[in-house]
């Protein structure tokens, strides 16, 4: 009966077929969940819901739905940042959409903002006045650093890209807490700072030295000064990896307030939590850090495969360390169009945690063939890699183009929503984005 009378709309409303398509699509948007499943909806709602034929309909996995009817929201303005989308307001959280992500380094406006507490005094003005780094704990030597003593260390500038261990959360179900990120909490930028190994040899490593404790200035949510939003860290090998800096630049100027004036931490290929902002403190430990959100189920996933909705006991989670291989389709927007006969050029980026890329495939049939990509080189380690491609679509109608990374220990992008984790962290699951030919 509900397919009849979906049929039978245009009688219903007569000469006003624009009233009842935005009936249909009503009861389709009724059916329809943006974490990708279909309930009944078949190929004729689809199809007029999106304006097109679906030439490679009868690929189209179960239990999913067309990118252009899951793709939803707008852009607001956060000030000091251009076009991101904010997900929470105190504290400040916002993502980057994926057609803002095309620049090879992520301008500073166009970075992701990812925040435990409030923005410290001192960094919306930008003033570092009174600023200075205390590395101490298992050490020999501790230190009281200036900005001007730290700006003596050797100096050194890389593109490193952060991301937001929760990157994706709005993928899983059921539904996990915390910001609904989808795909935006990443970016690559170009850091000036000194290498933490050189600080931490300066400093003098004890041989208990086994993990960094990471202490910034922001504030906690209630306003008490005795309580800290958050405090991570890493293993001392990671600490003392090249790559792994203390900075003060973002692309040649000062950093933004929102992204840890006047000088923060970066570990590239770890969860964004790892690199703490307005750093003021490096805590050596004999143990792994116990600061707040290091505990519990915080930046941790369970040790072994779980059915969604799994309660976990705490000592079957272990911390998140490198992030999993993942890309993101740059170019061209979703739900572009593009002529018959015309060829669709495609742009994108790629990451691996602490591997690189080795590989990158797109395919237009909803996986049933795939295409290799040109996959640049990155800049420098830790640095995500610039792809592109061009395909040639046979048909006029609706397509979907989805993005496959492969790392370089032949981990590959899975299809769907990896394995369910009760934070929602480390969805790695292919981009893809809608395509009309006319």
């Amino acid at each position: 009966m509900k397919k009849q009378r979906e049929r039978g709309l245009w009688e219903v409303y007569g000469e006003d077929p624009e009233k009842a398509d935005a009936d249909l699509w009503g009861r389709i948007s009724d059916r329809v969940s943006r974490r990708g499943f279909l309930k009944n909806t078949g190929l004729s709602a689809m199809v007029l819901a999106l304006g097109a034929h679906i030439p490679f309909f009868r690929n189209l996995p179960s239990g999913f739905i067309p990118e252009a009817l899951a793709e939803g929201g707008e852009e607001f303005v956060l000030e000091g940042k251009n076009g991101l989308r904010i997900l929470n307001d105190r504290p400040v959280n916002a993502e980057t959409p994926a057609h803002l992500l095309d620049d090879p380094i992520t301008p500073a406006e166009r970075h992701f903002v990812r925040n435990n507490g409030l923005v410290p005094p001192g960094a919306e003005t930008k003033d570092a006045s009174g600023w200075n780094l205390t590395v101490d704990g298992e050490v020999h030597k501790p230190l009281q650093l200036t900005l001007e003593q730290l700006k003596k260390f050797p100096q050194v500038t890389y593109a490193l890209q952060i991301e937001c261990g929760g990157n994706g959360r709005a993928g899983y179900y059921p539904p996990a807490k915390g910001n609904q990120w989808t795909l935006g909490a990443v970016g690559c930028s170009r850091y000036t700072g000194v290498r933490m190994a050189d600080v931490l040899k300066e400093a003098g490593l004890k041989d208990s030295a086994v993990y960094t404790g990471y202490y910034g200035r922001d504030l906690h949510l209630s306003g008490d000064p005795q309580r800290v939003p958050i405090s991570r860290g890493t293993p001392i090998a990671k600490a003392l990896e090249e790559h792994t800096l203390i900075v003060w630049e973002m692309n040649g100027e000062p950093l933004p307030a929102l992204n840890g004036f006047p000088v923060r931490v970066v570990t590239p290929g770890w969860p964004g939590s790892t690199s703490a902002k307005w750093l003021r403190r490096i805590f050596v430990r004999n143990k792994i850090h116990d600061g707040p959100k290091m505990g519990g189920y915080a930046y941790r996933v369970p040790k072994y495969p779980v059915a969604p909705g799994t309660k976990v006991p705490e000592e079957d989670m272990k911390i998140i360390e490198s992030m999993p291989v993942k890309s993101l389709i740059t170019f061209p927007k979703t739900r572009s169009q593009i002529k018959l006969g015309l060829p669709l050029k495609l742009r994108g980026q790629a990451w691996a945690g602490d591997r690189s890329v080795k590989a990158m495939h797109l395919s237009f049939d909803f996986g049933v063939t795939w295409q290799k990509a040109k996959l640049k080189d990155p800049v420098n380690p830790y640095a995500w890699q610039q792809w592109e491609a061009t395909l040639d679509l046979p048909f006029r109608g609706y397509y979907e183009i989805w993005a496959r990374a492969t790392d370089s220990a032949g981990d590959m992008q899975p299809m769907v929503v990896p394995g369910w984790n009760p934070k929602g962290y480390l969805n790695n699951a292919m981009h893809r984005i809608a395509v009309t030919v006319v």
